[in-house]
């Protein structure tokens, strides 16, 4: 990791640094860096030594001194862990400079606001990247084939980062549904952040009891589900994803697409090609979205999943 921080280039968009959890670092399986301009996020998935902590701060000021002379530098830890998921917390620590309010950061052109300091998850996912990329092509190619633009749901929608990636590529309309609605109104603040004034609807909704209201809004060109690998009492992978899966072929156009999500490190790729293959046989493997580089994995089938399907035309 601190040779990662010494060969690297000043970040302009939000970017991980360091991914020791892909475990291609013997020894640093517990350490990722992120940097989420200005600020550098560190995390641990083990308690971390005040001296470790200071030798990544070390490295991170003489690196930074001659990325960015004179300027201060701005970064935080955070540790998770088991007794954090258990707790539903972590702690996290701003340990030098500061973290602006509001933070906003950029990705391929698009703003959004992130919250390093509060919670686990910061508004927006780096390892999708490649994903709203994407989604953003996507979007473009079909504007121009078609001659409109597509109509997108957008299922566990968070903040909306998905959408934004279609109405930027072209999209008609866009969908977002999902029950927190503290996420779908930052969702909202994203979409005003880049001009989006019009073409998103935001549904603060429980998905499996609101079925008919997202079908009603269809048929859809795109179905984009991207759900929590397990959060109780709200989804669990193993049981719940083939019921988003049964009900994807009544969703989409013929001829649709669908960009499935899985982040369960121990689920592969086979399983969710078994469960479309059980549950929307009518649906055909397109191809495996790759994720970011910078978060290569010694297993892939650990890392984020993402696959293309198209319903039969």
């Amino acid at each position: 990791m601190l040779d990662a921080i010494a060969a690297m280039p000043l970040p302009t968009d939000a970017c991980r640094i360091f991914h020791g959890r892909g475990g291609l670092h013997p020894g640093c399986e517990v350490w990722t860096l992120d940097a989420y301009p200005p600020v550098f996020v560190l995390t641990s998935f083990a308690p971390a030594s005040d001296a470790q902590l200071a030798a990544v701060g070390a490295a991170l000021q003489a690196r930074w001194a001659d990325l960015a002379p004179g300027r201060p530098l701005d970064w935080m830890f955070q540790q998770r862990g088991e007794a954090q998921r258990l707790q539903g917390r972590s702690d996290t620590r701003l340990m030098a400079g500061s973290v602006p309010d509001p933070h906003l950061v950029t990705e391929a052109g698009a703003r959004f606001r992130v919250h390093v300091l509060r919670g686990q998850n910061h508004g927006l996912f780096l390892d999708m990247a490649e994903g709203r990329r994407w989604v953003r092509e996507f979007a473009a190619a079909y504007l121009a084939r078609e001659g409109r633009g597509a109509r997108v749901l957008n299922l566990f929608a968070y903040t909306c980062a998905f959408s934004v990636a279609a109405l930027q590529g072209g999209a008609a309309r866009v969908v977002n549904v999902d029950m927190a609605r503290g996420a779908l109104a930052l969702g909202q603040q994203n979409h005003h952040l880049n001009g989006l004034a019009t073409g998103a609807v935001f549904l603060a909704h429980d998905i499996f009891s609101s079925w008919g209201k997202i079908t009603r809004g269809g048929p859809y060109d795109l179905v984009i589900a991207d759900p929590p690998s397990y959060q109780k009492g709200s989804f669990v992978a193993t049981k719940d994803y083939a019921r988003i899966l049964r009900r994807l072929p009544a969703l989409l156009a013929s001829g649709g697409h669908a960009l499935l999500c899985l982040n369960a490190p121990e689920l592969g790729l086979d399983f969710l090609r078994q469960q479309v293959s059980e549950q929307a046989p009518e649906l055909a493997f397109v191809r495996r979205v790759a994720n970011p580089a910078v978060f290569a994995d010694v297993d892939e089938q650990r890392g984020l999943k993402v696959a293309v399907y198209r319903q039969g035309a």
